[in-house]
């Protein structure tokens, strides 16, 4: 059967034009010969009029406009996680193929009706989880799949990172239980997909939030305690406070017969690798790791690609909607604990 966009340009469409717009601008125009930005929409003007011209497509200022207009095969969503929702379904229902930032949603019962009208309009549900493409990350997936750790004793994620007061105050929507969640749904949202995506799904969470400084309705602080289906432990840990500037963002894995830490600001650096089988030399173990400035890490590109490689019949998916929900649905199970004060068992139809 012939893809329909075997020979056409793929034309896309972004909302929202704010903090993270920039690197799926920025990742777009890599593959200019493959697709075509042809819109950008802000409910703040002169956002999306600088968007519009950094990108020679053109600015709208409500997605209904845009839809309505713009003959458009699939959109990027860039807007508060609380709206993706939304905004997916309002794209899913004009036929058009939805990619959209973490978190998929704020809510897992919000997350599970993205799912359902992109399977109903029959389009695809891309969910943004770059960090799976750092090449750190990818030579732990590697030896995961190898069965080279064994069996996995314990997990950690640590993200201790600054976001002073003024970040949360440049938009009313930072911070907030439905549109944009805390430290945890935010911030480490990626280290919470890691855990799911590499260890497996969680069976059981205990945590503990808290609101220690900022002057927000969420977590700017929180520890969670996991337990998995074969009695592996481990926990996240996060804050916002550390002083003076984003010091950690790293994964711990400790297995039967390997230990790996990948760590830097934002898992860009291998920190320890030992493996029974001594398979790696220590060369290509430190080639992995890269400098970086930026806690989103540059996978990004390698995502967008996927997703054209994809559209266009050549790829499975890096990361769809289902997988999008696993970590939403964890995320929902350690609000839920903190709120409760209660362990809760997953998965949580259960």
């Amino acid at each position: 059967m012939t893809n329909r966009f075997e020979n056409k340009k793929i034309r896309w469409g972004l909302v929202g034009c704010g903090r993270i717009a920039k690197n799926h601008s920025e990742a777009l125009k890599e593959y200019s010969d493959r697709i075509e930005l042809v819109a950008v929409c802000d409910i703040v003007p002169e956002r999306a009029d600088k968007a519009a011209a950094e990108n020679s497509a053109k600015a709208f200022y409500s997605i209904e406009d845009m839809l309505a207009q713009e003959q458009l095969d699939i959109l990027s969503l860039c807007t508060p996680s609380g709206i993706h929702p939304e905004h997916a379904i309002l794209a899913a229902q004009q036929g058009l193929h939805v990619l959209t930032e973490k978190p998929m949603g704020t809510r897992l019962e919000h997350g599970k009706k993205m799912i359902q009208a992109c399977n109903d309009a029959g389009v695809n549900l891309y969910v943004v989880k770059q960090n799976r493409m750092n090449p750190t990350i990818q030579k732990v997936h590697e030896a995961i799949e190898k069965g080279r750790f064994g069996q996995i004793y314990f997990a950690q994620a640590n993200v201790f990172w600054t976001r002073p007061q003024d970040y949360y105050d440049q938009a009313p929507w930072r911070g907030t239980r439905e549109l944009d969640g805390g430290a945890l749904m935010n911030q480490a949202s990626h280290y919470v997909d890691l855990l799911t995506w590499l260890v497996g799904p969680v069976q059981e969470v205990k945590a503990f939030t808290g609101t220690l400084k900022r002057k927000i309705e969420m977590e700017d602080t929180a520890t969670v305690a996991l337990k998995w289906p074969n009695g592996g432990m481990g926990s996240i840990n996060v804050t916002m406070l550390t002083y003076p500037k984003n010091l950690e963002g790293s994964l711990t894995i400790l297995g039967e017969k390997g230990t790996v830490k990948i760590g830097g600001i934002a898992i860009n650096e291998i920190q320890s690798w030992d493996f029974e089988d001594g398979m790696d030399s220590k060369e290509e173990v430190s080639n992995l790791s890269y400098s970086t400035d930026s806690v989103y890490g540059f996978g990004h590109s390698i995502f967008y690609k996927n997703v054209i490689n994809h559209l266009k019949g050549e790829k499975s998916i890096i990361c769809d909607g289902d997988q999008g929900l696993q970590s939403l649905e964890l995320l929902e199970a350690i609000y839920r604990s903190a709120e409760s004060n209660k362990t809760i068992q997953l998965p949580l139809e259960n």
